[in-house]
């Protein structure tokens, strides 16, 4: 059994790379500078006595596909949809004579993605706002928390334009996209390959 999975695993390796769209990983414009810690990404900017920094998890980050069943008269190998990671992000805006940090909690509506045609509709939402003590790691769950549900559409757009100063709008949104989505598939294939070495290791 153990051969047979490899064997697979070897033909799906060779099936990914084939597909895959980037040898190495897309750049964000404006400035952006990357970190990569296994499944964890970090875009660094600093702007004017500010330090902003995006970060996301590409784990759980694609939505899953309503319809997976292959369509009548289709093979099932011709339905290979182009995967699309779409991860929750947080914004954290630094200030260099403050000792708090702004952190905007963000993420990608299901229903968004690829409903374009409506007038300029913001591709990501802002969910949470709060502030953190600059520096350390460790989230307060006391620090007052702002639900953006219920929030005075006035302020939230504010909160949009804030972001989109700072280099946060639609055109970094999509290239987060594109990032995540070379990064979700590079971790893939380095997965399937520990895997295949894995099951190969008597």
């Amino acid at each position: 059994g153990d051969k047979a999975f490899a064997q697979f695993l070897t033909d799906e390796i060779k099936e990914e790379k084939k597909i895959q769209k980037h040898k190495s990983l897309p750049k964000v414009s404006g400035g952006w500078e990357l970190e990569v810690r296994g499944t964890e990404a970090r875009l660094v900017r600093k702007v004017a006595g500010e330090k902003i920094t995006v970060t996301f998890n590409i784990n759980n980050s694609i939505p899953p596909s309503a319809d997976d069943e292959p369509q009548e008269g289709q093979k099932a190998d011709e339905q290979e949809p182009d995967l699309t990671s779409t991860p929750n992000f947080v914004v954290e805006v630094i200030k260099d004579d403050t000792k708090q940090t702004l952190v905007l909690d963000c993420h990608y509506p299901e229903d968004e993605i690829g409903s374009e045609g409506e007038e300029e509709s913001d591709i990501f939402t802002i969910r949470e706002v709060s502030f953190q003590p600059t520096g350390e790691s460790d989230w307060k769950d006391t620090n007052y928390t702002l639900n953006t549900d219920s929030l005075d559409w006035a302020l939230y757009d504010h909160l949009m334009d804030f972001l989109a100063d700072r280099g946060v709008d639609n055109t970094f949104a999509d290239e987060l996209i594109e990032l995540s989505t070379a990064l979700e598939h590079q971790e893939y294939i380095k997965f399937l390959e520990d895997l295949k070495s894995f099951v190969k290791c008597q």
